[in-house]
């Protein structure tokens, strides 16, 4: 379906043992940090990160992270879910009806 293990993380997390949206979300980003830290040395050790490129996406993705818990304390986690629920929805369609030019 697209997804990534965090996703079904917060999907088991939320449905089946009835943790709230936000300390879910917590808890998959408690898991993906090492991951990530483990990612970066290795790629940098095999010289496959371009630094230039990097930096400048990173800053984006930290200010954007703030702005996102921000927003997240703002909505609250009923409505937080609602929105996460109805985005795994529209992902789960769209690849059930994309072609994928890879297996074509």
């Amino acid at each position: 379906m697209g997804m990534g293990g965090g996703a079904v993380l917060l999907i088991y997390l939320t449905v089946f043992m009835g943790v709230e949206q936000l300390k879910a979300q917590g808890i998959n980003l408690m898991f993906f940090i090492p991951i990530g830290i483990l990612a970066l040395i290795i790629y940098t050790v095999k010289k496959q990160i371009e630094w230039k490129k990097v930096l400048p996406i990173a800053a984006f993705g930290i200010v954007g992270s703030f702005l996102g818990i921000y927003l997240s304390g703002l909505i609250g986690g009923d409505l937080l879910s609602q929105i996460f629920g109805g985005f795994l929805c529209l992902l789960g369609i769209k690849e059930i009806f994309t072609k994928d030019k890879k297996r074509s």
